[in-house]
């Protein structure tokens, strides 16, 4: 009998999913959700281990040959990252090839998948993939139930498991959603100790001005979930499907922090919440807990236009939160609205960016070209807001249909071409293949998306202000990323007069 009952898999796929932004410039990111569920089972009395083979940089072949000398008799590979909503797709053809690997070795293993994509196409991938069972959404307590069954060798009762879908025979049987987690606090804290923590680095970016300490580095939450609905947004598959958002309690998030600072040495955190800038008085509370601690902490979070207060932002900084990402994702009010992110206006904007920088906070914008009513004016608009604000950085996205998303179900209903393999969904690999929108064709947006990125970053007063902020290192950090070229299959293919475009 195997001395370990669940063994957690986060396989490795970022030179496909990354290309070459993954040698030094893309973050080496905790699998956060595999180190909570660890800790809730383990928490639960059994026996838990992981293997995360993208920090490890293993093959597939060399983690499943590693599965097979732990043997445990649950195993479970994921298909979600540290950016929950664009790192689910994409690592799904790593997940397939863990997966086959494991099944060609041995058949008594069973093996489960979760995470969003999964979740969004239960039904799917379970046809289309080699994992015995699919978890669907918040996966606690389904993994828990599935395991005292195959402990007690009850199979019978797989039937009576929330979110646990599985093939009986050539049909699949429907376990609808796994329970949501209502009191985060019966979740412990993740199960640091399983996962090799000297292996993670923040993005470059996080650590301008000391880029030599970008190791350690973790993520944590502090609430779960989102209220809101835009339609490119996949992230409610984790949750039943539904908007809504949970909290923990400030003081079980703070003694997470206190394991990581005083266990790890960690300094570098990304606060996960998709809303963790929303209720002001929260903030204030979290803020005030970090300060009494006097920890030299070096943090990012997520924050909303319609959301933050000069009280606020002046208290995060006093905290260690350095850096706040802004999703303005595009500067046309018209082309938000279109996916239901319109409630703020270009005044909105500019106040909350000047009350950001105000508190000292460095500013992290997102966008994104391709949105469905995007033409080439929108998108240079766009582009053009982020050089005027010269952002302490951006990420420039292109709009894909993930799986789960509103975008997903639209795309199938209208016979919108969509990517033919998972990989087609990174956005910084050779087969990226975005959403075309009712006015370009998914090449226009591609070939746009890279263009804003070298003139964002090439730009003479960005570059002035980075070396003026940050040193004189970090200036050349941008320069050399410049440099960088992403191969994109959809934009080297030949026509037919054999040139390339």
């Amino acid at each position: 009998m195997s001395e370990t009952d669940l063994l957690l898999i986060n396989p490795s796929g970022k030179k496909n999913i990354y290309g070459g932004l993954s040698d030094s410039l893309s973050g080496v990111e905790p699998p956060i959700w595999t180190g909570l569920l660890a800790a809730y089972i383990r928490q639960k009395g059994f026996s838990v281990r992981i293997i995360d083979a993208e920090a490890e940089n293993l093959s597939p072949e060399i983690t499943a040959k590693k599965i097979m000398e732990i043997r445990p008799l649950l195993a479970g590979v994921s298909a979600i990252g540290a950016n929950p909503s664009a790192s689910s797709t994409p690592k799904m053809e790593p997940a397939r090839d863990v997966l086959d690997n494991i099944k060609n070795l041995s058949d008594s293993i069973k093996t489960f998948l979760y995470g969003i994509h999964p979740s969004g196409l239960p039904e799917r991938t379970l046809r289309e993939e080699s994992a015995d069972f699919i978890c669907r959404g918040e996966c606690f307590n389904t993994v828990l139930g599935l395991l005292k069954l195959l402990k007690s060798k009850d199979e019978k009762g797989l039937y009576n498991i929330k979110g646990l879908w599985y093939r009986d025979g050539g049909v699949v049987r429907d376990g609808g959603w796994g329970e949501v987690m209502n009191d985060l606090d019966e979740l412990p804290p993740a199960a640091w100790d399983l996962l090799p923590m000297g292996k993670y680095r923040a993005h470059n970016w996080h650590c301008f001005g000391h880029l030599d300490k970008r190791h350690p580095y973790a993520v944590i939450y502090t609430s779960l979930g989102c209220p809101f609905n835009c339609r490119y947004c996949n992230i409610h598959a984790l949750y039943s499907g539904k908007p809504g958002i949970r909290y923990r309690s400030l003081q079980k998030v703070v003694e997470e922090i206190d394991i990581l600072v005083k266990n790890f040495n960690v300094k570098n955190i990304k606060v996960m919440d998709e809303l963790f800038a929303f209720k002001e008085d929260r903030v204030l509370e979290f803020c005030d807990l970090i300060i009494e601690r006097g920890y030299d902490l070096n943090m990012w979070a997520y924050a909303r236009i319609d959301t933050v207060t000069e009280r606020m932002l002046k208290r995060m900084k006093s905290a260690g939160i350095n850096w706040v990402c802004f999703g303005i994702e595009s500067a046309n009010i018209k082309v938000r609205k279109g996916v239901t992110k319109g409630r703020f206006d270009e005044e909105a904007v500019d106040r909350a960016i000047t009350i950001a920088r105000a508190a000292g906070l460095n500013i992290l914008g997102n966008f994104m070209f391709g949105l469905p009513d995007d033409d080439i004016e929108t998108m240079e608009e766009t582009l053009r807001m982020a050089k005027e604000f010269n952002f302490d950085y951006v990420n420039f996205y292109v709009t894909m249909a993930y799986p789960g998303s509103q975008l997903y179900e639209e795309a199938l209903s209208k016979g919108i071409e969509l990517p033919t393999s998972w990989l087609g969904y990174s956005q910084y690999g050779r087969d990226t293949f975005p959403l075309a929108t009712k006015h370009l064709t998914n090449k226009d947006v591609l070939r746009f998306r890279d263009m804003a990125f070298e003139e964002y970053f090439s730009n003479p007063k960005y570059i002035g202000m980075i070396e003026k902020k940050f040193g004189q290192e970090a200036a050349r950090h941008i320069r050399e990323m410049v440099k960088l070229r992403i191969n994109r299959k959809l934009l080297s293919e030949a026509d037919s007069t054999g040139r390339v475009r």
